[in-house]
């Protein structure tokens, strides 16, 4: 790879770069969960059921899963410096247009469009650190980035709640908006400008299908919670989705550069922690909209108490993280992650039994558990699929790894809102009642709860023996920027 030498106003050190980086990830990452809290309210001012608003949190991930795949080609054509500048940018204009929609259908445009600047802060940032600093710095100025990355979700919540109640939904938004104009003159300044000259053309008929792909089998999920769709326009976006999907895969085995090479499956433990990954998400992907839900919608908690609530999940992740590698070192990957996903589909089912009668601690002690066992699963899943790729396949490995995670996050929230959907009108049908829906949110968490425990069997493929080496390779680099 050919880079160009940086610009004069590159500073000598890394420490300013390292700072900006971590700042958008902030910014990315806080997005991502500061609105879930917020969502009823926005319900109520836009006219809109609680219960049909998770299209807003859909639109900014699918926006993040597409361009992911292609931010790296983008930063190397145009420049480190001019794509992490426009990104900010886009986030910016696009928290604008959220705080400035009157109704449902411009927040979810407003929203892809923050998703679309969202999507190249991490990768960009990332990239540029990476040719910037020394090789033995690189792992300290990654741990370094992903602090913000795990104070974004542990404030997102509680501070999403708190501006509904101090000011108005609007403010979650507006907030972005100083930091992204100081982030844009900083970008200018610090930012080196680092481009690939010898970059291979762009896989634009595999990244086509991929995201046709990815939209219509998102969209088919969604149709069935919110949009309304008839049974056979459902069927039709799934199976064409999955269409698209396979005739990628087809599309990959003959093209010169594709998107993502197959020969990446070709490494056990990455088909297994990509595929892992991808279904063991779609369980919990839905747990940040469905919990903040069930607090305002049935227990009657403000927004600023529901994202009080989520503290101890936070608190407990970032605790639990730091125990991965000693469980993997005595019991092998194989076992570590599979029973770790049974355990946490049980702890998702286990919110079956919450009740607006529940005393705090078991509110809370429940909560801290989740979260601690969810923070495990997400770093053994990750690391496990990173940790045998060469260093000619980690950029490719870790670029669809990204956007797995992002896509198994939409399509949890589509799953989950379909479930919670169902459930609801089946109560309401069976019992002839419209108030409140906690049998349905119940039902709903049992139900998420095994689609999770029954990703375990895809993790007990792994080999025995392949999985018991320990935590190594390059997935350490990566590991913490989930």
């Amino acid at each position: 790879m050919t880079t160009l030498p940086t610009t004069p106003n590159t500073p000598t050190s890394t420490r300013p770069l390292t700072w900006l980086v971590a700042v958008g990830f902030f910014m990315q990452s806080l997005d991502s969960t500061i609105v879930n809290t917020a969502l009823p309210g926005m319900a109520i001012n836009l006219g809109e059921s609680p219960l049909r608003m998770q299209s807003v949190v859909i639109a900014y991930v699918l926006a993040v899963a597409l361009l992911i795949p292609a931010s790296g080609w983008i930063a190397d054509r145009f420049g480190t410096r001019r794509v992490f500048f426009a990104a900010i940018v886009l986030f910016t204009l696009g928290s604008l247009a959220c705080a400035e929609s009157a109704t449902l259908g411009q927040l979810v445009a407003a929203r892809a469009l923050q998703g679309v600047g969202g999507s190249m802060l991490l990768p960009v940032g990332r990239l540029a650190v990476l040719r910037a600093v020394k090789r033995e710095d690189f792992l300290d100025a990654m741990a370094f980035i992903a602090i913000p990355g795990m104070i974004g979700p542990l404030v997102g919540p509680t501070l999403g709640g708190w501006l509904v109640e101090a000011a108005s939904w609007h403010w979650i938004f507006l907030i972005n908006i100083p930091v992204g104009i100081v982030g844009g003159i900083a970008t200018l300044k610090f930012m080196p400008d680092f481009r690939d000259s010898d970059q291979p053309p762009f896989d634009i008929p595999g990244f086509t299908l991929l995201a046709i792909g990815m939209v219509m089998v998102t969209l088919s999920l969604e149709g069935l919670a919110e949009l309304g769709f008839q049974q056979a326009a459902v069927a039709v976006l799934l199976v064409g989705g999955l269409i698209c999907i396979t005739a990628y895969w087809l599309h990959a085995t003959r093209a010169q550069y594709p998107l993502f090479p197959l020969s990446l499956f070709h490494t056990h433990s990455y088909a297994v922690g990509v595929t892992g990954n991808l279904f063991a998400r779609l369980g919990i992907g839905a747990m940040p909209l469905l919990l903040p839900l069930l607090l305002q919608v049935s227990f009657g908690f403000t927004p600023l108490e529901a994202g009080l609530s989520m503290i101890p999940i936070a608190l407990a992740g970032m605790l639990s993280r730091q125990t991965v590698s000693p469980l993997v070192r005595r019991f092998g990957y194989r076992n570590v992650v599979a029973g770790n996903t049974v355990l946490l589909g049980l702890m998702i089912a286990s919110f079956a039994l919450l009740t607006p009668a529940a005393p705090h601690w078991v509110r809370i002690l429940l909560f801290a558990a989740f979260g601690a066992v969810n923070a495990i699963q997400f770093t053994a899943m990750n690391t496990l699929a990173l940790k045998d790729l060469d260093s000619a396949q980690a950029s490719s490995g870790n670029g669809l790894l990204s956007m797995v995670m992002q896509l198994a996050m939409a399509l949890g929230v589509a799953a989950g809102s379909a479930i919670l959907a169902a459930f609801a009108s089946h109560y309401e049908l069976r019992l002839h009642v419209t108030t409140d829906p906690l049998q349905a949110f119940h039902a709903t968490f049992i139900c998420v709860g095994l689609m999770t425990a029954a990703s375990a069997g895809i993790f007990l493929q792994l080999d025995k023996d392949r999985a018991e080496r320990g935590t190594t390779g390059p997935a350490q680099a990566h590991e913490t920027l989930d």
